[in-house]
């Protein structure tokens, strides 16, 4: 089967762990990334787990899985240690629109966890469509052992940079080759980068036409 590769906002949005084993924290830690208001349902959980709890960082809700418990939620994962458990999860939440991953368990899996290397907001993800949570783990060491430490930085330059080409430069395929011009190039914060005087340079060539009033 394709899968359709996504990078979703899901801040603030509710989303639901049933489980609260080593199987679960990686999991929720992943939900926490990226801001969402996580739920845990078990009836015991890791230490990791019960300390996030204390802290008000998650809410946990010391119970078993009861059908119903997806009501209103964007997400749910499935972490059990208990097959049945998991796919009654999948089933309920079939029927509720709510998308599922069913731990280790693909065929009851809406959406995969992939791989991620991540340096500040330039995040790769690998996925090997369940086949090989392995092969993905590989392959992640292998581009976090390439890919610069500071890669992060350089991007969040990179994007000021960009919002600067596009106040200046009118849409059209100038500004389209003049930002991938850019992303070849060393962007540094100071106000006198090479780049930085480079586009300020071409916009003073191409500048952005007149409103007419």
């Amino acid at each position: 089967m394709d899968l359709f590769p996504i990078f979703l906002k899901i801040a603030s949005r509710p989303c639901i762990v049933i489980g609260a084993g080593h199987l679960a924290e990686s999991k929720i830690e992943s939900l926490q990334a990226a801001h969402a208001k996580v739920t845990v349902i078990a009836p015991e959980a890791t230490e990791r787990i019960t300390d996030l709890a204390a802290a008000g960082e998650i809410e946990w809700r010391q119970r078993e899985y009861a059908e119903g418990d997806l009501t209103g939620n964007f997400l749910v994962v499935a972490a059990t240690n208990v097959p049945a458990v998991n796919r009654a999860v999948f089933h309920e939440a079939q029927e509720k629109n709510v998308i599922c991953n069913a731990v280790d368990d693909p065929p009851f899996c809406d959406f995969y966890f992939p791989s991620v290397v991540r340096r500040g907001d330039l995040q790769i993800a690998i996925s090997t469509a369940g086949a090989s949570p392995a092969l993905a783990q590989k392959i992640r060491k292998d581009i976090n052992a390439q890919l610069p430490l500071d890669a992060g930085d350089w991007l969040t330059d990179l994007g000021n940079l960009r919002r600067e080409v596009v106040a200046a430069e009118p849409l059209n395929e100038e500004r389209k080759w003049l930002l991938h011009q850019l992303a070849q190039r060393e962007v540094c914060g100071y106000d006198q980068c090479p780049s930085r005087t480079f586009a300020r340079e071409h916009a003073l060539t191409n500048p952005l036409p007149e409103k007419k009033s």
